[in-house]
């Protein structure tokens, strides 16, 4: 049985992924649902979706009334068998596989039959992922960019049971969310993170070899190559655990050494240097908070 309408949305997660993709889903006239495993992490959450809906009035992009009926429209808990109703479920956990493969054994067995599993991760095979669950035909890769919000791409990915009905459904759907979806198959890093990772990781040997100091690689990125942000300020607003565990990812998927994480980046994550969300990464947050 494929389901046909989505009325009612999960989401996993309610970091700064998952809190976003809630949003967008309660604009775009859903029904959310959206959990976590603790009530920090939750209320952390709505108070950054209030904050963002609040941005988006501002600036004009949506009506304090659209605003107000999207966030009347997320409701949260901390058990996931409060999904059980959702049509459609995207996972938004920390980028662990065991972590994201117990997740979806759990919902698997919590939902309707219908229902579709998506995952946002950003590096890890779908095919692995929906095969611990009983419904692979009715499991797909929905990759959303930060801040999701903004941010119009998502990388649709098939994994090797994803059936054409599921990826017409996840289309549509990011569609209605007012997103541009691109059809990505399944490789270790999807297209994005195999094409941007390498170059961070470069960046960060750059630093590591003593080439620059992070400002002057993010500078010549900026102003020689035209790129909004420079990869190591980047990096910094990614996570650099999430930079290492994609590398990690391409590493191990493709066996080549080509993608084997710089020391550097091992070490400052060993240290707790995460980048914003730590308030040290290449560059000192603490001042700014």
């Amino acid at each position: 049985m494929e389901a046909t309408e989505i009325r009612t949305f999960g989401v996993v997660g309610a970091g700064q992924m998952g809190s976003g993709i809630a949003q967008v889903a309660a604009l775009a006239g859903l029904d959310v649902v959206m959990s976590d495993v603790a009530q920090a992490f939750i209320d952390r959450g709505v108070k950054g979706i209030e904050a963002s809906l609040a941005k988006a009035v501002e600036k004009g992009k949506a009506t304090k009334g659209a605003a107000d009926a999207a966030r009347g429209k997320v409701r949260t808990t901390l058990d996931l068998a409060d999904l059980a109703h959702c049509d459609f479920v995207v996972e938004a956990a920390t980028e662990d596989p065991a972590l994201k493969m117990e997740v979806f054994r759990t919902l698997d067995k919590a939902l309707a039959p219908h229902a579709v599993l998506a995952s946002n991760t950003s590096s890890i095979s779908i095919t692995e992922l929906g095969a611990v669950t009983k419904r692979p035909d009715r499991f797909i890769g929905m990759h959303f960019f930060n801040p999701v919000p903004i941010m119009k791409l998502v990388e649709v990915i098939r994994g090797l049971q994803t059936s054409d009905a599921t990826y017409a459904l996840t289309e549509g759907l990011a569609v209605r969310l007012g997103k541009d979806p691109v059809a990505v198959n399944d490789f270790p890093g999807f297209v994005s993170n195999r094409v941007l990772m390498p170059m961070i990781n470069e960046a960060i040997f750059a630093v590591h070899e003593g080439v620059a100091e992070p400002a002057a690689v993010d500078k010549v990125m900026r102003l020689g190559m035209n790129h909004p942000m420079g990869p190591l300020e980047l990096a910094d607003f990614i996570g650099l655990d999430t930079c290492l565990a994609i590398m990690t990812v391409l590493e191990k998927g493709f066996g080549d050494s080509k993608y084997r994480p710089c020391p550097l980046l091992r070490k400052m994550v060993r240290a707790g240097y995460l980048g914003k969300k730590s308030g040290r990464g290449f560059y000192d947050y603490r001042q700014a908070k």
